[in-house]
């Protein structure tokens, strides 16, 4: 990625970030509260809309007719993304694999 793509989080993607600073321990908790606020203080939040809900409908569709039905929040992300024409952007491509019209980057493992 470079200073000039054109990032978004999906509307879920924010919900995940803001569940793990509700469940985090006392110590940690202020720690990443900052950290998930100056995310979502920074990187555009995209909605879940109509069209979003369109798209999210046939991925749904597509996924129970191949007989691979995928979590219900990477099934958000991919709605999201191929809505607004982006990429997703993950470490874990399982839930993302063979969606029609979403493109997907897998990023290195970090470990």
């Amino acid at each position: 990625m470079s200073d000039e793509d054109d990032i978004a989080m999906a509307a879920v993607t924010a919900a995940e970030l803001l569940v793990g600073v509700r469940l985090a321990d006392g110590e940690r908790q202020p720690g990443r509260r900052r950290y998930v606020d100056a995310l979502i203080d920074t990187i555009p939040i995209e909605p879940y809309d109509l069209e979003v809900a369109r798209a999210h409908a046939a991925l749904l569709a597509h996924t129970y007719e191949a007989g691979r039905p995928r979590g219900s929040h990477d099934l958000l992300i991919a709605a999201t993304a191929r809505k607004s024409g982006r990429t997703v952007v993950t470490a874990d491509s399982r839930g993302f694999a063979d969606l029609p019209q979403v493109d997907v980057r897998v990023l290195p493992a970090t470990r």
